[in-house]
């Protein structure tokens, strides 16, 4: 059973959002609440709480600083980030503060609950709405690796195989889980082919993975 907290102080909202949830067999909202204040009272209460649903613009206390305090005194809790807010920045934000997972309230019912179970399994999650334009963006920039023949690479079905885990945003943790390996490994092969393609980083490499349709 995956017990979650709702935190939303528009009570229409709050409202469907709870009869989405109580739909599904496997989820019990135990707790709702109006802004973080009450979110913390409520754990401290021993409310259990695997997800807090949050909402980012809150009376007393908003969401970012809701997610900081649970992520310092209730890490056992995942913080899900559902907002209007779009842009970039509150999206960076939520996750610095310690979110587990950013979602638009414009998504659709399947994708929340796909995104509350996945985030319970694994560590991130951001929507597919916001991964989508973010990746478009990224794919628009100017490139700074130039190759005359991408060819001249090799990589192995190993590499590929983990090149597309870490796409989908799995840690090298995950990854080694998945690929029944250990974690030094894929942190190797990590930084091997990032230094065979000259890319500065984990996303840099990615781009170009998805650029030269490695992945």
């Amino acid at each position: 059973m995956i017990h979650i907290i709702l935190a939303e102080d528009h009570h229409i909202v709050r409202g469907g959002v709870k009869a989405l949830l109580e739909k599904e067999s496997n989820f019990a909202v135990s707790g709702e609440a109006t802004n973080g204040a009450e979110v913390l009272a409520l754990l401290e209460k021993g409310v259990p709480a695997d997800i807090i649903l949050v909402d980012m613009n809150m009376p007393v206390m908003g969401g970012l600083e809701l997610t900081s305090k649970v992520s310092e005194s209730f890490p056992a809790s995942k913080v899900i980030i559902l907002s209007a807010l779009d842009h970039e920045k509150y999206v960076v934000k939520a996750f610095h503060s310690g979110a587990n997972a950013y979602l638009l309230k414009s998504i659709s019912p399947d994708e929340l609950i796909f995104a509350i179970k996945h985030t319970m399994l694994h560590s991130q999650y951001i929507c597919t709405e916001l991964s989508r334009r973010f990746l478009d963006r990224l794919l628009q920039q100017p490139d700074t690796i130039i190759y005359k023949s991408v060819q001249d690479l090799e990589f192995s079905s190993r590499e590929i195989e983990i090149l597309n885990l870490i796409a989908e945003g799995f840690t090298n943790q995950e990854v080694a889980d998945k690929l029944f390996s250990s974690k030094r490994t894929i942190e190797n092969h990590r930084q091997s082919m990032i230094d065979k393609t000259g890319s500065r980083n984990t996303v840099a490499l990615i781009r170009f993975a998805i650029i030269n349709g490695i992945i």
